[in-house]
């Protein structure tokens, strides 16, 4: 996305006009200000400055349509200046940090919504892992370790223990998705209230708060959906028609037809699709009323299991295609980039960008595609420039020539951040 369209409010989008600071983190923060700047908002990122020699620490693939400054807050005191500058006009900022850390830079609450701070409409959102008053809040971890402590790590299927699966649910959903949330709903407030507030997230509480419907299973209807031992229940790979299976090419299908009526349709199409006298021992072939009885899910699995080896995944798409049997291939990500771009009409991912576009679509967008136009027609996002959009941001606090100069010299700037 070129430089000149960064900062640039765009009208059509719901969050124009705003206005967002994020510090640099992994993931969980990443993520939020992406939400935020696919829908309009102007989010400038900053980070540390790379030392001369130094290579980035890691690539953040979620810099998308992000501007991006290097200061150094610790060593040099103007650099602090350049922040309070940036935040006093801020409407939201994005702190990811543990507890503590950015207090000691002298960036905490109470100085822009404390008595006489310098930002009271400020949207302050803090992403943390685990919950900020208990006993784990000073100590390191990842998302498999919030999964753990919110309860949902133990309720995942695996053999012989719980597998966990790529970091999106604590990460993701339980941690950016959530602080975005939040962050909106503090703005919708502001309008009542006109002032900001403190959105206080972490992600092992909003991992257990996206996993309301299975924890209330487990709780009040246990036995019924899951509450099972672990790997015998209907949602966690114990039963046969909610599964993965593969095929004669190595390829997987998805079977998911847990209704009576769409199991029926499923079981139909599946034994027309196999040779009529294929059976395991004893003459054993699945019927429809089988599908309840909890004795018979390792047979109905094993018998799945052969019958889908019989054919490649394309000849069994053509067969459930158009069907109520709740079956469909697992797409790679080229794949699912390319269905992407045909179901949208876009022209720009169909080679294969695994980039997904913004979502949701509101109607009231200018276009259809407005929100996601110049996102669908672009490459994967590698990062944006060095820094992008540095001078326009320092032009936006009102620094002229001389200040931008002596912010150079004295080491508060940099021309490269760690993290993008």
């Amino acid at each position: 996305m070129p430089p000149t369209v960064l900062g640039t409010p765009r009208p059509n989008l719901p969050l124009s006009g705003i206005r967002v600071v994020e510090f640099a983190g992994l993931a969980p923060g990443p993520m939020a200000g992406k939400i935020l700047a696919d829908f309009g908002a102007d989010v400038v990122l900053v980070d540390r400055p790379v030392s001369p020699g130094q290579t980035r620490i890691v690539q953040d693939v979620l810099a998308r349509g992000k501007r991006a400054i290097a200061i150094d807050t610790k060593q040099v005191p103007s650099g602090r200046a350049v922040l309070m500058k940036l935040i006093g006009r801020a409407d939201i900022l994005i702190d990811p940090f543990r507890p503590g850390v950015i207090e000691r830079l002298g960036l905490g609450p109470d100085v822009f919504l404390g008595d006489g701070g310098n930002n009271s409409r400020l949207v302050y959102a803090r992403l943390v892992g685990f919950p900020r008053t208990g006993p784990y809040k000073d100590m390191a971890g990842h998302d498999v370790n919030y999964l753990a402590l919110s309860g949902v790590l133990s309720m995942l299927p695996g053999e012989g223990k719980p597998e966990f699966p790529l970091n999106i649910l604590a990460d993701f959903a339980g941690g950016g998705v959530m602080c975005a949330l939040g962050i909106l709903l503090a703005l919708l407030e502001r309008y009542a209230s006109g002032r900001g507030q403190v959105v206080d997230c972490d992600m092992v509480s909003g991992t257990r708060y996206i996993a309301s419907w299975p924890l209330l299973q487990v709780m009040l209807r246990p036995g019924v959906v899951l509450g099972g031992p672990r790997g015998e229940n209907i949602l966690d790979g114990g039963a046969p028609f909610y599964n993965v299976y593969a095929c004669a090419d190595g390829r997987w299908m998805s079977v998911g037809c847990i209704e009576p009526r769409f199991f029926r349709v499923f079981l139909e199409r599946f034994l027309q699709a196999i040779p009529a006298d294929f059976a395991l021992e004893g003459g054993w072939r699945p019927g429809p009323e089988l599908q309840g009885v909890k004795g018979e899910w390792a047979m109905m699995k094993d018998f799945f299991a052969q019958g889908f080896k019989m054919h490649p995944r394309a000849f069994w798409e053509k067969i459930f295609d158009g069907t109520d049997a709740c079956a469909l291939p697992v797409l790679s990500l080229k794949e699912a980039a390319a269905l992407a771009a045909r179901v949208s009409g876009s022209k720009g991912t169909d080679s294969g960008n695994p980039s997904a576009a913004p979502h949701p679509i509101l109607s009231s967008m200018a276009q259809r595609n407005g929100i996601n136009a110049d996102i669908r027609s672009s490459s994967p996002p590698e990062s944006p420039t060095s820094i992008s959009g540095l001078e326009e941001i320092l032009d936006e606090l009102g620094m002229d020539e001389s200040e931008k100069r002596e912010l150079r010299r004295s080491g508060a700037l940099g021309d490269s951040v760690a993290k993008l």
